[in-house]
Order: structure tokens, then C-alpha cells, then sequence
């Protein structure tokens, strides 16, 4: 898929390049987004290079990750960053996130996630948008919770994180939680119904 840039209220979602390396660098010297997400730590300025000329650009080209440069229009100021990976399931795809210490609270990285999620379920027809984060991680939990992510429960070793596996919670998003239509028809289970199919008529 080509890049693209989208434009929420307050801010531009657009690809990263070789100009946003340095900023990358200096926000994730942050103990917090190395502690939290699965970056290399300590962090160096070769890996920002990487990620930012390299590992980006290749995740549009081959569809397999959608990063995002999260900035303010006015200032082109770097407030965070957002990733919409594709999952190994049809029409599921994962969403991550950090923002920079300074511009915290303010409800940016939030913004961000129900625009790309309203893009992720429009032009990449997904059905699912999933969150993980390992337990404890009560940043990253809230702005799920606030964009409408419905936790589904905790996984055990759920993580890989700097070669340490640890449990994780686990959320999704649907296309009907933002008044959107899917891609394919969704039946929900009727909890009422439980115990009561063909499978329990064997006697």
C-alpha cells in the first residue's frame, strides 16, 4: 500500500521517514516506552535509523504494518507514535502506541487510535481491531478503554518482550463499536442462550 496521512482534530497521522530519526530517538530515551513496549533498550540512535528509514517504509510496502508519525499540525511537533499490524487471522489486525512524556494527558494518542481505527475498518476492510499490553501497563490500558475497547480477558505469557515472556491483557474494537459497518455479517452470542445448543441433546 502507498503511505498515507490522516487528519483527526488535532492532529496529522502520517508515515515516518529519515527526518523524524532524531525526534524518535530522543522520545524513546523515556524509561516509561522502554519499559512498556517491546523496543530495544537501551535505545540507540541506530535503531531509530532502522525503524525509521527502514523497518516503517517496508511494513506499507508489503502490508504488513501501518506505522504512523503522530504530530501536530501547527508545529509538525512529534507527540507519539501508532502502529495497525495485520494478524495472522482474516480481517484482524493490532494496534500499538506510545506517546512522548511531554504531551501526555492530553488525550492525543487517544484521537489517534479511533481515527486509525475508523481507517483500519473503512480502507483495510477489518473486521477486528485487537490491543495487547502486558499487565501493569495502566497508560496504555486507559487509552484503550477510552477509545471503546472491550476487554476480553488476560493471557497467560501473552507478550514477548525483550526476551521475557509475560502475561497480557487483551481488548478489542469493532467496526459496530464505532457505527460502522463490517466487512463480513457478525452474529454475537446471546449469553442467555448458553448450555442450551444441539451439543448438550446428547443423551
Amino acid at each position: 500500500m502507498e503511505p498515507i496521512t490522516l487528519t483527526t482534530r488535532r492532529l496529522l497521522l502520517r508515515p515516518f521517514g529519515p527526518r523524524d530519526t532524531y525526534r524518535v530517538h530522543a522520545a524513546c530515551q523515556d524509561p516509561d516506552i522502554q519499559r512498556w513496549t517491546v523496543i530495544p533498550s537501551p535505545y540507540r540512535l541506530t535503531d531509530a535509523e532502522l525503524f525509521t528509514t527502514k523497518l516503517a517504509p517496508a511494513g506499507w510496502r508489503d502490508d504488513s504494518a501501518y506505522s504512523f508519525a503522530l504530530v501536530l499540525p501547527e508545529t509538525a511537533t512529534l507527540v507519539g507514535a501508532l502502529c495497525i499490524d495485520r494478524r495472522s487471522r482474516p480481517g484482524t489486525y493490532e494496534v500499538g502506541y506510545w506517546s512522548t512524556k511531554e504531551h501526555r494527558g492530553r488525550g492525543y494518542v487517544t484521537e489517534a487510535v479511533l481515527g486509525s481505527a475508523r481507517w483500519a475498518f473503512t480502507a483495510l476492510q477489518a473486521d477486528r481491531l485487537e490491543w495487547r499490553a502486558e499487565i501493569g501497563n495502566l497508560a496504555s490500558r486507559a487509552v484503550a478503554l477510552r477509545a471503546g475497547f472491550r476487554l476480553e480477558g488476560d493471557q497467560r505469557s501473552g507478550l514477548l518482550n525483550k526476551g521475557v515472556r509475560r502475561d497480557a491483557w487483551t481488548a478489542a474494537l469493532l467496526p459496530s463499536d464505532l457505527g460502522l459497518p463490517g466487512a463480513h455479517p457478525y452474529l454475537p452470542e446471546r449469553h442467555a442462550e448458553r448450555g442450551g445448543g444441539a451439543a448438550d441433546s446428547g443423551r
